[in-house]
């Protein structure tokens, strides 16, 4: 079974992702964080954000790898051609960088099969900005989760705060969460929207559990239809 979470910047998928999956027993799909590898790539290799065949040449011949730790079903490092950047990709630089690099096709292209061989080999949860519409349009259930722009604007400086990079400067995330809604909205290329058959969470003023234990529902729910 997959269970597939859309959704815009800071709306808390990574979150509600990782803990849906271990509720269920389900593994963890980060597929974020292959686009953010590829992008901390070619920053680190002064390639420009905008040249698709670089840039697809990296999400083509770097190996991405996730390193899970034993009994635990959500992915806690990852790697790119050997090199750890579970950190590196989490910073505003990357934030940034991130966009333009996701929108280019042969990026997507890139990494498009390499997501459906993984999510063949079992149930999985798996969180992005294209998941029901386009990497898994199938999928048993299909949730886009959201939140106000200025919800996720207090959330992600709290998160930055907490581990410790990323600005903390309200006003300037909260005008990159908005600048990166338009991008990904507007990109030509497997924009950012819902599925036509996905369940709409907007998760403002709700506990986050509340957010996990709907979406565990449905999966429930699915799998009890399936079943009959």
């Amino acid at each position: 079974m997959i269970v597939a979470i859309d959704g815009p910047s800071g709306a808390g998928k990574s979150t509600v992702a990782k803990a849906v999956a271990k509720k269920l027993g389900f593994s963890c799909l980060d597929t974020g964080a292959m686009y953010r590898a590829v992008a901390w790539r070619a920053v680190q290799d002064g390639v420009p954000l905008d040249d698709a065949e670089a840039c697809g040449r990296i999400a083509r011949e770097k190996e991405i790898a996730f390193r899970h730790e034993a009994g635990d079903p959500v992915p806690r490092r990852v790697f790119i051609d050997g090199d750890e950047v579970t950190d590196a990709i989490r910073t505003a630089e990357i934030d940034r960088a991130v966009s333009p690099v996701s929108a280019l096709p042969s990026v997507r292209e890139a990494l498009l099969g390499q997501q459906r061989r993984i999510g063949a080999a079992g149930d999985f949860v798996v969180e992005g900005r294209d998941i029901g519409t386009v990497v898994f349009p199938d999928a048993a259930v299909k949730v886009f989760l959201t939140a106000s722009d200025e919800e996720r604007a207090h959330r992600r400086v709290r998160q930055n705060v907490d581990r410790g990079f990323g600005s903390i400067d309200y006003e300037e995330v909260l005008a990159d969460i908005r600048r990166r809604d338009a991008y990904d909205s507007g990109r030509k290329t497997a924009p950012l929207k819902p599925a036509d058959d996905a369940v709409h969470i907007d998760s403002t003023g709700h506990y986050i559990e509340e957010v996990i234990e709907a979406i565990c529902e449905l999966a429930r729910q699915s799998q009890h239809r399936a079943a009959l």
